[in-house]
Formats: structure tokens, sequence, C-alpha cells
């Protein structure tokens, strides 16, 4: 009896001497929670680093929403907060309970002799997150692009691993990837085609844009649907303070957004628009059928949002642009893209965050044909309704998880033809197409020791096809093997995929580190195309019994190093990605207005690897970077090429950018571009015969050859005007391509007018030298 009581006893007594420490120190440990805006205009600073002075490897960042959570023992502690572009303070806080803290950064701006934080401490070396470009607004204003217009999409087209595409496009490829692989994303609202004028200009207002991050590898669980690349774009809230307006007059377009609180401090909207006048030229044409015609485009950017207390803030968005073409009467194109996105903030407590989105999305475009022998139009739309909700919890100063689910509803209406009854085009109804994807996802950020900080998590998605119609089944020559009837709300195919991702850290030295990460991604939403760039006419498609979703498996290894006290910032990285189910079509394809399109798909398998190095220097008066890729984008079909590997169209072994920026006097700003890449993989003729005296081209590789080697110098000047208090001005100056290089566009053959035996090339180049000139205000 003695023994068994000892025993129980000394159970008892061991087990409270070796939790008694971790008892005692839990009780002394207490969360400092709140959020990080700016001084200036009460908007919420995304990715602001916050940290301890006395243990600067204990710290945390904010998240979208400028919130963020830090858990520490007990006592006074000094806190260093700061955030690219604004001045690093501190802060001291007495801790003896869980802390509600909010900091006013200053910007740079503002003050005279003050250290501005460019790196957040070193955050680009300590953060597991590879593959991540993350664009300062600031400097998109000072970077030189096509008619002097400031443009987000033009300025990652100048990153290592991303690629133009093309001529004056704002297109972009992605380590190998295709355009529709690219995930764009407008305070979380999908956007297609993102681009206006056929992609001389992009949809985004950079006035009315507060953060870009491009995620080129290794892509945080809580993103999903595309293979490539996901480009996250931030709308601003609005000044909670003052209301002001700005904006800009150029040679082809203006500008101008007004933003202001709707209560202080608590409330703010912000409203911005664009738009294009060159159709205000043709009304001065003396030809009548010009002087109808139409061509322009606009959008409008608009945000509103209220704190409706410390725990619950509402926020509410939208964009609309469009564009219009038309000639006279006989002739009209429009297209366009609209979003909606509502969003409800929580701080369920000082550790755990929520936000609850829904989101609406459209894409649509609408062509129109009327003469004496046409009259018809074709209409065609991509639709998705979007049920979010992402929590944050920050267990710990080294610890933080991320999880929860989202619920996609897609509806696809393609292109149909509405044709009067006395012409000679037919009318043609297609089927819908609706799909669903339910994901869920869990991640871990986490540093288990000092020197080393990993994210690794779980993303879990089924995509669920579903009636009513009609669905095919085709051989391998595309011919009709059957057909089955389902009706409305049936289940037509799913598919269920795991995605893990995996990004680890890890530091060398203070200033210094190695990554690595792989990550699998897979996607439902097909673009199909058959031109060199994205098109607002190309066809969409979801996965189905014929399309399986494509999936990419990529790993990458990178170097990062900061130096000379961190003025300068220097990675490299090297990737493979290995892509299933890739998509490519059959020789002479039609792709539009086809009730069996799918027939006229081929499925294959991708790869991609390259180098990729980066070198910026973040401070001074001369700062800009230098970026280079090394890459090989190459396909594989069964039914191409003979079945071997070929270059993909957007493969480009050599791609480099450099980009300076110099402060020459407090008035004026100097900015200068130039871009080098190896010209496009293309199919071209390897000879030509003679069949009732028409002569017709002989295709034998599939992107055998090359067009000719790209490069291109921009030079841009901004030159401050005097200002008062209230009232801002400048004016910017730029020259496109200033030794006006003919780089092709495209690249055609044609007989020899004087001799028909003899084969000729000619170069047909988009633009030569173009000057510009904008003037821009705020007050």
């Amino acid at each position: 009896m003695f023994l068994t009581r000892f025993r129980r006893y000394r159970f008892i007594f061991i087990a409270l001497l070796i939790s008694a420490p971790f008892h005692l120190f839990s009780q002394h440990l207490f969360t400092i929670s709140g959020h990080i805006r700016d001084a200036l205009t009460g908007e919420t600073l995304i990715g602001a680093s916050i940290r301890l002075k006395a243990h600067p490897g204990t710290g945390t960042r904010t998240n979208n929403y400028g919130f963020f959570s830090l858990t520490v023992q007990g006592g006074t502690h000094l806190l260093v907060v700061s955030h690219v572009g604004y001045q690093t303070q501190e802060v001291s806080a007495d801790i003896v309970k869980d802390t509600s803290l909010t900091v006013d950064l200053h910007s740079g701006e503002l003050l005279e002799e003050v250290v501005i934080s460019q790196s957040a401490h070193r955050e680009n070396v300590r953060s597991p997150q590879m593959g991540i470009a993350r664009v300062d607004v600031n400097e998109i204003k000072h970077v030189p692009v096509l008619m002097g217009e400031k443009d987000v999409l033009k300025t990652i087209q100048l990153l290592p691993g991303v690629l133009s595409g093309g001529e004056g496009s704002s297109s972009f490829y992605v380590r190998g990837g295709t355009g529709d692989q690219n995930l764009i994303l407008l305070d979380e609202a999908m956007v297609y085609n993102a681009s206006h004028l056929f992609g001389f200009f992009s949809t985004f207002n950079s006035d009315a844009i507060k953060e870009v991050n491009l995620y080129k590898g290794g892509m945080p669980a809580q993103y999903g649907g595309r293979i490539s690349s996901v480009l996250d774009i931030t709308m601003l809230d609005g000044n909670k303070k003052n209301f002001g307006a700005e904006g800009g007059l150029g040679l082809i377009a203006s500008r101008l957004k007004v933003d202001g609180p709707i209560v202080k401090d608590r409330g703010s909207f912000m409203i911005s628009g664009r738009r294009t006048y060159a159709d205000l030229f043709l009304k001065l044409s003396n030809d009548e059928d010009v002087n109808k015609s139409r061509l322009y485009f606009y959008d409008l950017n608009a945000k509103a949002n209220y704190r409706i207390n410390e725990k619950n803030t509402v926020f509410l968005s939208g964009y609309f642009g469009r564009d219009v073409l038309g000639y006279s009467n006989l002739f009209g194109f429009d297209w366009g893209n609209a979003t909606g996105t509502f969003r409800w903030n929580r701080v369920l407590n000082s550790r755990l965050f929520s936000n609850t989105t829904l989101v609406y999305s459209n894409f649509n475009y609408n062509v129109s044909i009327e003469n004496d022998e046409f009259s018809f139009v074709i209409a065609s739309r991509i639709q998705n309704y979007n049920l979010k909700q992402d929590f944050q919890l920050f267990s710990s100063s080294k610890s933080t998880w991320h999880f929860g689910v989202n619920l996609l509803h897609q509806g696809i209406s393609p292109a149909n033809i509405d044709a009067d009854e006395n012409t000679a085009v037919n009318s043609l109804q297609l089927e819908d197409r609706k799909g669903m994807e339910l994901a869920g996802y869990l991640a871990h950020e986490w540093t288990p020791i000092d020197r080393l900080s990993l994210i690794y998590g779980l993303r879990l998605s089924n995509f669920l096809l579903f009636g009513p119609g009609t669905f095919y089944a085709y051989d391998e020559e595309g011919d009709i093997v059957e057909h089955t009837e389902y009706r409305r709300g049936e289940v037509v195919k799913h598919y269920l995929n795991l995605e893990p991702r995996l990004s680890l850290s890890y530091q060398l030295q203070g200033n210094n580190s190695i990554k690595l990460s792989y990550n699998r991604n897979s996607q439902n939403l097909h673009q199909l195309s058959n031109s060199t760039s994205s098109l607002p006419t190309d066809a969409w498609v979801m996965s189905s019994n014929n399309i399986k979703p494509q999936i990419a498996d990529q790993a990458a290894l990178g170097y990062y190093q900061n130096f000379d006290n961190d003025r300068y910032e220097f990675s490299i990285e090297s990737y493979y990605k290995y892509m299933q189910n890739q998509i490519d079509y059959r020789n002479a394809a039609d792709l539009q207005a086809n009730e069996h399109i799918e027939s006229e798909l081929l499925f294959g398998i991708g790869r991609a690897y390259g180098v990729e190095v980066f070198l910026k220097r973040r401070e001074g008066r001369l700062n800009g970077w230098l970026s280079y890729a090394l890459s090989r984008s190459e396909r594989q079909f069964d039914g191409i090429n003979g079945g071997n590997w070929f270059a993909a169209r957007q493969d480009r072994t050599h791609d480099a950018s450099v980009v300076g920026m110099y402060q020459l006097t407090p008035r004026w700003n100097l900015s200068a571009t130039f871009v080098y890449s190896t010209g496009n993989a293309v199919t071209f003729p390897s000879g030509k015969y003679t069949v009732d005296g028409r002569t017709l081209w002989y295709y034998t590789e599939r992107n055998g050859y090359r067009m000719p080697d790209y490069h291109r110098l921009d030079l841009g000047a901004t030159w401050e005007s005097a200002s008062s208090k209230r009232f801002k001005s400048s004016w910017t100056f730029g020259i496109y391509n200033v030794y006006n290089r003919k780089n092709a566009f495209i690249i055609d053959f044609r007989e020899n007018a004087d001799n028909p035996n003899v084969t000729e090339a000619y170069r047909i180049a988009l633009f030569g030298i173009i000057p510009s000139v904008t003037w821009n205000f705020k007050f």
C-alpha cells in the first residue's frame, strides 16, 4: 500500500516538476497585435516588419490587411517597425497583458535627413518564400513604357523569368508557361485577358494600386487554379484623413483618382478612372465612315471600407473596364472585365485573424458585322462566383498557420453566332458549360531554429463538371466515338488533386541564405489560342471527359545575399518544371465557334528549366536593377513533330533587362530601360509546291525556326514643378525605342514579284521611335 501510494505521488510530483517551468513560462507570454498604417493617409501597410530590438530574430510581418500578431514574454520591449519607403520607428511597449497596438509610419517624402527602411530587415534573405517578386508601385511611375502610361504588367516583364508576350503586349509568360497559366487577381477577383487595345495597355491603372506581388514558384497554399504564376494585385483603400485627387493628361489617355474619408479614421473610399480619346480625333475626318468609327477603352476602379469596431472591418471593391472598336456601322468589337469583391475582416482574438470573401468576375466579348452579304453577332462570356474563408493563426513569434476553404462556381458561354435569316451566315448556339471547384488548404510558416525558416503546406482541390448538355468522346483522329446526355446538376466528370507545397530558407550568415522550394499546381480552365499572344476572342474550355487538368511540378534552388549595408540585393535561382496534360492543336485546327472544339486538341507533356539572376540597387541617387534569365521551354506531343521534343512558342534562350533611375536634382529624375531577348520559336515553311496554279507552303518541324533577336532602349525623365502645400504637379517625358529598332512583329513569305521561283521573307514591325509626354497633378 505504501509503495503504491509512493509511486503514485512520485509520478504526480515528477509530472508537476516537469510541467511547472512550462506553466510558469506560459503565464508570462503575452500577445501584441494590431495594425501598421501610413501616418498621412491611414492606409494599412502590407508586409511591414515588426521585430524586437533586443532579439532581431524574433519578429513578424503584417498580412494583406496590415494586421500583425507577435507573442513575447511579459516586460518592457522596444519594437522596431519598418517598411519599404518609410522611416523606421521604435516603439516602447510595457507588456503585462495581451495588448493591441497601432503604429503610424511616416513616408520618407515628408521628412529630411531620415533613415528609410529599404530591405524590411533583410526580409528577402530571411523569408523562406522564393520565386516572389514584389513590385514597388512608386518605382513604376519612373519606368519608361510605351505611350508614357504607367503599367504594372509592362514593369513585371523587366524581371527575370517573366517574358513579354510581344512588341507592345501586356501579356506575359512565366518560367516557360503560357499566358493562361497565370492567375491574375485584383482584390482577389480573377481577371481574364488583362489588357486593352490587344495588349498595348494593361487593365490596371497604377494610380489605384497599393501592392503588387508576383509568385513565380513556391506558391503559397492559399493560391490555386493556375500552374505557372500568381499575380496578386491589391487596390488602395483610400485616404482616411483627408480628401484628395490626382491624375494625369497624356497624348493618348487621361486618368483621375479621387479619395477621402467616409468617416474620418474609420472608413474611406477611392474611385479611379482612365479613358483614351483616340476616337475624338476620328471625328475630325472628312470621311463619313471614319467619322462614325470608334476606338477607345476605359476602366474604372472603386473601393470603400469601413471599420465597424476594433475587431471588424468590411471592404467593397470593383473593377469595370471595356474596349470599344468599330468601323462605321459595318464592324464592331467590344470586350471587357467586370469584378466585384466583398470582404469581411475579423480579429477573432489577438492571435487568430479571419477573412471572408465573396467575389464576382465576368469577362465577355461581342463582335458584330453588317454589310450587304453578312449580318451577324458573335458573343461569348466567362463568369464565376467565388466564396473564400481564410484564417491566420499566429501561434507564436516563430509559428504561423494559414488555413481555409474556397468554393468556385464557373460558367462558360462559348462563342455563339446570332445571324439574320437572309444572310450567308448561319446562326449557331453552343451549349454552356458549368463547373465547380472546391478546395481546402493548410500551411505552416515555422522557424524551428534561428537560421532555418520554412513554409510547408497542402492544398486539396476537387473539380466537378456539371450538366446539362451533350458530351462527346473522340478517338485519336478526332472522330466522335460516343455521346452522352446529362441532366442539369448531374456530374459529368470530376478530378481530385493533391498539391503539396514546400519552401525553406537557411541563413548562412546574417545577410545571405540558401533557399529551396517544391510545389505542385493544377489547372482546370484552359485557353485555346493559335496566335503568339492572347486575344480577347480566344476560346476557353474547362477540364472535361476529354481534357484532363494541367499539372505542374516545380523544384527550385536559390542563393540570396544583401551587401554594402543592404544597399544591394542579389539573388540567383535555378528551377526545373515538369508539366502534364499540356494542350496544343492539330494542324489547321478550327478553334472558333466549333461545337466539337475538343476534337481539335492534342495532349502531351512539357518541361521548362533555367537560371535567373537579379541584382538591385535599392538606395542612393542612382538605383535600379539588372535581370537575366537563361532558360528553355519545350513540349512533346505524339501527333506533333514526330513525337520529338520541340521548342514552345514562348521559348527564349536569353532574356535580359537593365533598368536605371537617377535623381539628377531634387526636381529632375532620369530613367532608362534596355531589353534584349532571343527571338521567339516560330514555324516557318521549309518549302513550297504548286497545285492547280496555286502556291502552297510546305511545313515540317513545329517551331523549328527563330524570329530575329529583340532589343530596345527607352528613356524617360520626370520634372517636378514648383508645388504648394496642397498642390503638386509634374511632367513626364518619354522616348520609346530610342534608336528606332524595327523589331519584327511578324515575318511572312511571298514570291518575288519579278521572279516567282524566288521566295522572299519580309518583316512587319509595329513601332519605331515614339515620344510621349504626360502632365501629372495631385492635390
